[in-house]
């Protein structure tokens, strides 16, 4: 067996699996999941026709690269988001089968394990794939906390040089997960003097740039920066998107990267070995998708409703912040995270996702202790209901509950 198999932690939805084990919520309250981060908006109905349209796909292999038609598709919609010159679909963009193997792939691509000790740095807290990527191509993962004393900026100084010096790969993930922060050209200016200086692969996880709260302020993203800071064909960079959240076809698993050519190669490459095809009929889906803008507007206005509403619930009971972007609410609790949890779950039937399971003890915290990640993904209805529940629970708790974030 591969050792670095045993470098594995438990997967943060095992373990509320296991913190919940045995805790028999209230029968008479319906069930409210709000621990992971899965799209419930029902999916456009013109994506499921186009999908049912496109079955006869099925009796053909795709080709991993993808067709020509869903690149360009892809390509165009890059262009129109960021405002970028150009992106070239034949050298620039492979499809894949949601951004989680990619984001895995990247990895396995990079990083060059005969180097001595090998280096992949990760926000933290994090999704926890970054790791798991990093450990099972033999390198050490480091930690960059994201905590709110600075907002949530990203702080490079965190890492000595000796580190950044054996470092490969970074993982970003701007709107963060589970903070919500959106990166600003700034970060990213310093990021890329990094990158320059050691020789560091960016990969920037966006699978939630779509989910944001002003139609007038799009989140940054990071070819955009590249192009704003007048960088040429971005080196060493590449960025990774989704439909699931943007489309709320999370079923579908379709996604792309995008980036540096040479990169690009070789990550096509491996990907060929690994065996990640789109299927023919949600390539065409994915299409249709990519293509159209009205459904993630409305989508959009899904989103803002319900943190407006469930702000408001909640704010007179416990501090707590409004993310620039994204679909967390990422809440201090009153008291530690896993029994808030678990009581939550209970006596309100309302499933959140503890913060410390998000992260890892770095720089001497785990900057998730003490909170729980809420994911507003169900109904409108539901997540004021849920944040009714919530509020009856902190103020439950007497005085501890009102906290400032």
């Amino acid at each position: 067996m591969n050792p670095d198999l045993e470098r594995l932690q438990t997967y943060p939805f095992q373990k509320l699996n296991l913190l919940l084990e045995g805790v028999k919520p209230d029968p008479a309250r319906k069930l409210i999941p709000l621990y992971i981060g899965e799209p419930k908006h029902p999916t456009p109905d013109f994506i499921r026709r186009s999908l049912v349209d496109s079955l006869d796909g099925l009796a053909s292999y795709p080709l991993t690269i993808g067709t020509l038609e869903l690149r360009e598709a892809i390509a165009g919609w890059l262009k129109r988001r960021y405002q970028l010159d150009s992106v070239d679909p034949a050298t620039e963009v492979i499809p894949v089968t949601g951004s989680r193997e990619a984001l895995y792939a990247i990895a396995q691509t990079v990083v060059d394990a005969t180097r001595p000790d090998p280096v992949v740095v990760c926000p933290n807290p994090f999704y926890q794939i970054y790791e798991g990527a990093a450990l099972l191509a033999g390198a050490t993962p480091h930690y960059l906390n994201s905590v709110p004393d600075n907002g949530y900026a990203f702080d490079f100084g965190q890492l000595p040089d000796a580190v950044w010096r054996r470092t490969q790969l970074i993982y970003v993930c701007s709107p963060g997960n589970p903070t919500g922060y959106v990166m600003p050209l700034a970060d990213w200016e310093r990021l890329f003097a990094l990158s320059d200086r050691y020789g560091i692969v960016i990969a920037s996880d966006e699978c939630y740039s779509e989910i944001y709260f002003d139609e007038s302020r799009p989140p940054l993203g990071a070819l955009e920066a590249a192009r704003k800071l007048g960088r040429k064909g971005n080196p060493r960079l590449v960025m990774f998107s989704s439909l699931s959240k943007r489309s709320n076809v999370p079923g579908m698993r379709s996604g792309f990267v995008a980036g540096d050519p040479e990169i690009m190669k070789k990550y096509l490459l491996y990907r060929t070995y690994q065996g990640c095809a789109m299927s023919q009929p949600v390539q065409q889906a994915s299409i249709t998708a990519w293509n159209d803008e009205a459904h993630v507007v409305e989508n959009r206005r899904l989103y803002r409703e319900k943190f407006a509403a469930a702000l408001e619930i909640l704010r007179p009971a416990i501090g707590v912040e409004m993310p620039d972007a994204a679909f967390y609410l990422w809440l201090k609790t009153p008291i530690s995270d896993t029994e808030f949890a678990r009581r939550l779950y209970q006596q309100q039937a309302v499933t959140v996702l503890p913060g410390s399971y998000l992260g890892r003890e770095s720089g001497g915290i785990n900057p998730g202790t003490n909170r729980v990640r809420i994911a507003l993904v169900s109904s409108v209805a539901e997540c004021v209901e849920s944040a009714h529940r919530i509020r009856a629970f902190v103020e439950s708790l007497g005085a501890r509950g009102r906290i400032q974030s």
